[in-house]
């Protein structure tokens, strides 16, 4: 997980439109302009979100792709702006604090455990 300095909550980003039917609503108690943590490689599109938490200290979310985090792969951007890049994200809205969710890969369904994640993460979880 990539280790936080700061609190992500308290920075706002500019909104990302997202394309939803106008009789859509914002599934995340957080709105769309909160900052979360995910990595270059992620918006790259070198690797897919694999792997979400929800941190119960902070209360931030990050979006990874399972693999060792270097705290200089970090970037921050808005919540919305990385469900544009992949809304199976939306999917993981409930995601209560101090959950995580974790897939084995793009397209396969989400499955969920709490606390910290173990460290390897197979289709049974934890």
């Amino acid at each position: 997980m990539i280790p936080t300095a700061r609190d992500p909550s308290s920075e706002t980003l500019d909104p990302v439109p997202l394309d939803m039917t106008p009789d859509a609503q914002w599934p995340f108690a957080d709105p769309p302009d909160t900052a979360v943590f995910t990595l270059d490689r992620v918006l790259d599109g070198e690797t897919p979100v694999l792997l979400v938490t929800h941190d119960a200290d902070d209360e931030s979310w990050q979006f990874l792709d399972g693999e060792h985090v270097f705290e200089e792969d970090a970037r921050v951007v808005a919540l919305g702006e990385i469900v544009q890049l992949d809304p199976t994200l939306l999917d993981l809205a409930d995601l209560p604090l101090g959950g995580f969710a974790w897939r084995s890969g793009p397209g396969d369904p989400w499955n969920r455990g709490e606390g910290e994640p173990p460290a390897e993460l197979g289709d049974e979880g934890s």
